[in-house]
């Protein structure tokens, strides 16, 4: 078993994830989406970013890995299952956003490198 994190590494972890989410935010900007949240807190868990476009809305879970493949090996069941309930929730106190078709997302961040995998997966996945 590997020895807890010292708060000089949660620390960095956390500039990192932020970092990334930064520049998840700026792709989907550049792909012509207006970010609705970032870092969004509800009772059933954290949604990295929400973004619109047009009658669109991507729940998008940005993951700073290695590779794409770390990534998206990251976003475990559990994990979706937390992001749908979440993402639930948010629709759930936006009465505007009841017309807009949902999409999961997952933006892979490695170095500078931003990997956008759309539909990356379905409720009940």
């Amino acid at each position: 078993m590997s020895p807890a994190p010292t708060a000089a590494a949660r620390r960095r972890a956390e500039r990192g994830g932020r970092r990334a989410e930064t520049l998840a935010a700026l792709l989907m900007r550049l792909k012509g989406f207006s970010i609705l949240a970032r870092r969004h807190k509800t009772p059933l868990g954290e949604l990295d970013l929400v973004a619109k476009r047009g009658k669109l809305i991507a729940f998008v879970e940005v993951k700073a890995r290695a590779n794409r493949d770390a990534a998206v090996e990251a976003v475990t069941y559990a994990a979706r299952r937390r992001i749908g309930g979440a993402a639930g929730l948010f629709l759930s106190r936006r009465a505007d956003l009841a017309d807009c078709a949902i999409r999961y997302d997952i933006i892979a961040v490695s170095g500078w490198r931003l990997e956008h995998l759309p539909d990356a997966w379905r409720d009940g996945e």
